[in-house]
């Protein structure tokens, strides 16, 4: 399935990144800093911190700058350049006109078969984007509706959200990586203040490291979500400007109807999905939601 060849290429082109940036951070450490008479070799905590800053914001960027390319691979999508019906011609039309209105390059645009109304926008920057609405959408909500949406993925392009988030990402990767490498290397190396002759203890530093790598991990996705969350009440407000709040309040509206109506229709991957769109996690789960609860969404557009 193209899902399953998309997760593969995703995972690949993880696995090469870090290969790739794993031979830089290297290079640059052991050879070109020592030519230009930076020598950080012997001080662990300084190479350290460049090969998390490479390996934190590095992967991150360029996960963005094929964040295109990956999110097409994982979805069956087509794009639209001359629109053939009068469905097309309201997705086209909305982003173009939006671009023009930005004064910001248009767009790719592109729909892509899946039954829940949804839609996203990524690319590396506002001038480089697409923005993709899926075919429930489109079955799901009224034109007005389906115009909102669009807009406020065009909030997020014009807000430079993609761009953002990845800066935060490399961020917190970078934090997650120094601190878990730092703990367990200070536990796997010999101390000074213990006895001559002791050694350190590699398999606890393991186990250390491990343990620092998923709690991290968890506390940054908590930074991320409340992100992702704050950027949606943005990207609302940026539609209600455009088209009116009214709209996106019944677009909200409709996917929040969609997702009550299907929710015991639906299991696994699909249930995970229609959670996601709605945002309504409860709970701890909250805290690692991208989307705000729909009724805080439209609670904050009726306070506009």
């Amino acid at each position: 399935m193209k899902w399953l060849k998309g997760i593969g290429l995703f995972l690949v082109a993880n696995f090469l990144i870090y290969l790739t940036l794993s031979f830089t951070a290297n290079l640059l450490v052991n050879v070109v800093l020592p030519a230009f008479g930076i020598d950080v070799r012997g001080i662990y905590s300084q190479q350290l911190l460049v090969w998390s800053l490479v390996i934190g914001f590095g992967g991150a960027f360029i996960s963005l700058a094929f964040s295109k390319q990956m999110a097409r691979a994982m979805l069956d999508c087509e794009q639209i350049t001359q629109p053939r019906s009068h469905a097309e011609q309201v997705i086209y039309g909305s982003v173009q006109e939006i671009a023009q209105r930005l004064h910001i390059t248009m767009p790719e645009v592109w729909v892509y078969a899946s039954p829940d109304p949804n839609a996203f926008a990524t690319g590396p920057s506002k001038n480089n984007a697409m923005v993709a609405v899926s075919t429930g959408l489109l079955q799901n909500l009224k034109e007005d509706e389906v115009k909102a949406v669009l807009a406020h993925e065009m909030g997020h392009v014009f807000n430079g959200d993609m761009f953002t988030t990845t800066v935060l990402a490399g961020l917190m990767n970078t934090f997650v990586h120094y601190i878990s490498n730092f703990v367990s290397q200070l536990i796997a190396q010999p101390s000074q203040d213990r006895e001559e002759g002791s050694a350190g203890n590699p398999f606890l530093a393991m186990i250390v490291y491990i343990v620092l790598q998923v709690v991290l991990t968890l506390l940054a996705s908590i930074v991320i979500g409340w992100h992702s969350r704050h950027r949606e009440y943005a990207a609302d407000a940026f539609s209600a400007k455009v088209y009116g709040k009214d709209s996106m309040i019944a677009a909200l509206r409709g996917i929040d109807r969609w997702v009550n109506r299907t929710q015991f229709e639906y299991s696994g991957q699909d249930a995970l999905a229609t959670m996601k769109i709605s945002g309504n996690s409860s709970g701890f789960m909250h805290l690692f939601a991208s989307h705000p609860p729909i009724e805080d969404r439209i609670a904050a557009l009726e306070r506009l």
